[in-house]
């Protein structure tokens, strides 16, 4: 009966970690892409979570029934190993132990003997043998002083093949890689469906209105212009072939473990796109036609300097754009720069906000490596792994932009991720697939984004 248990408490985790599983897969897209879910996705995972719940409960149930049949074991070997100890009293035990002197005995479970080691394990746990008891009692003598004849060890050939290494797969470790920290700031909007571009009409030239030079004269008349800017819609995808074996056979889900890390490489490659492209209507931040451009020439930087050409970079976006930004990207290495700046006195030109500062160059945040880090000029700071630190003519520049991100937009598809069997069943092998559309209008207000270049943003020394 216990044994029967036992198995369907087997069969209950097995259905349990399917159904983790499933729970699971639902929130690997939004974990990649750091958001929260959406309303279909919540639906399905409360139905997932809720199928997980109830089978937790029947598995509690399980066990309860389980241990209550295992506490009644224990107790019937106890009575066993008391009736072994005290069954014999008196002058007969006396007489026994005295009379009896053993100078050799062969093994209890030897080769071709008379008992079973695995029948004696049920005799005395299911029917309380005192016989059987007594033989797994003398077989552990036995064990235990063989043991202290041999010097074994951990090491292989001495015992060391007895003691497997310890694999803690659910503590897997995970490729490292960063977050989209630019593409999550700038505005969203859904793909539409069916078409490879997005095109958005434009005012090219405006209208006009001036002083009437005198009543009943001609007002003003000067007729807008219109365009359009086009942003062409791009697939990133990547996929993986694993061999069927390590999908059926392995004890975690590979085939979650390794879509969520082609979901976290399509966030990379995505970040990478806003940030950085440079292709016909696929243009990037950096490469936007008609941006402000500052530059920052210095053989020996100083944040102090710096901290100038952010301005203008600010009141050019003020000057052209006529809204404020809103933000201010920078590769970690340059945010660490200028925590590293000190002034004359050695104290640090950016301190902690709690730290009340006065007259200091910025302000320090959260501490992260990528993400909201503090405040400069009144604006946000944010660090981004994906920022390209090989710019520049010794290739070794990184860039700071300023924007006014609401102005740019990022239109994103919902991320697929799919299994696939029967391109290569006939090779026992299964293809994993992620894949989305997005388009990117970065080009909307030209003067919306400030871009800081040149040899002061070589790569720093500390």
């Amino acid at each position: 009966m216990l044994e029967f248990l036992r198995q369907q408490l087997r069969t209950l985790l097995e259905e349990r970690a399917a159904l983790k599983a499933d729970l699971d897969g639902v929130l690997v897209a939004p974990r990649a892409e750091q958001r929260d879910l959406t309303d279909e996705e919540s639906t399905v995972f409360e139905e997932r979570r809720a199928a997980l719940k109830a089978k937790d409960e029947e598995i509690e149930q399980r066990r309860g029934r389980i241990g209550e049949l295992e506490e009644d074991e224990r107790r019937e070997a106890r009575a066993a190993e008391l009736a072994v100890q005290y069954g014999q009293t008196g002058e007969a035990r006396e007489r026994q132990t005295v009379s009896v002197t053993v100078t050799s005995e062969p093994e209890t479970y030897r080769k071709g003997g008379q008992v079973s080691y695995f029948r004696d394990l049920v005799r005395a746990q299911l029917l309380g043998s005192r016989d059987a008891t007594e033989r797994l009692m003398r077989n552990d003598r036995e064990v235990a002083a063989a043991m202290e004849k041999r010097a074994l060890s951990t090491t292989d050939g001495a015992g060391g093949e007895f003691v497997p290494p310890l694999w803690v797969l659910d503590q897997y470790i995970q490729l490292a890689r960063p977050a989209r920290i630019i593409a999550d700031r700038v505005r969203h909007m859904a793909l539409p469906a069916g078409t490879d571009s997005v095109s958005l009409p434009r005012l090219a030239t405006g209208t006009a209105v001036a002083e009437q030079s005198s009543q009943n004269s001609a007002v003003q008349n000067t007729d807008a212009t219109t365009s359009s800017v086009t942003a062409a819609v791009a697939t990133i995808a990547g996929q993986q072939v694993v061999s069927l074996q390590l999908i059926e056979q392995s004890p975690i889900n590979m085939d979650e473990v390794l879509l969520a890390d082609l979901a976290k490489d399509y966030a990379v490659k995505l970040d990478t796109f806003v940030i950085s492209n440079n292709a016909t209507n696929k243009v990037g931040l950096l490469n936007i036609s008609g941006a402000n451009a500052v530059t920052y020439t210095d053989a020996s930087p100083t944040p102090g300097e710096l901290y100038g050409k952010l301005a203008d970079a600010i009141q050019q976006i003020h000057t052209g754009r006529y809204q404020p930004p809103d933000a201010i990207f920078m590769h970690p290495r340059r945010w660490a720069w200028m925590l590293a700046a000190l002034d004359t006195a050695g104290r640090p030109l950016v301190t902690p906000v709690a730290n009340a500062p006065q007259n200091v160059l910025a302000a320090v945040g959260d501490v992260n490596s990528e993400g909201f880090v503090g405040s400069l000029q009144g604006l946000p700071v944010f660090v981004d792994p994906n920022i390209p630190t090989n710019l520049g003519t010794g290739t070794n520049e990184d860039r700071i932009i300023v924007a006014r991100t609401d102005d740019v937009i990022l239109f994103e598809g919902s991320p697929k991720a799919e299994v696939f069997r029967e391109p290569l069943a006939a090779n026992l092998s299964v293809l994993l697939r992620f894949y989305n559309y997005a388009a990117l209008h970065a080009s909307r207000y030209a003067k919306s984004v400030s871009v800081i270049s040149g040899t002061g943003l070589v790569a720093p020394t500390f």
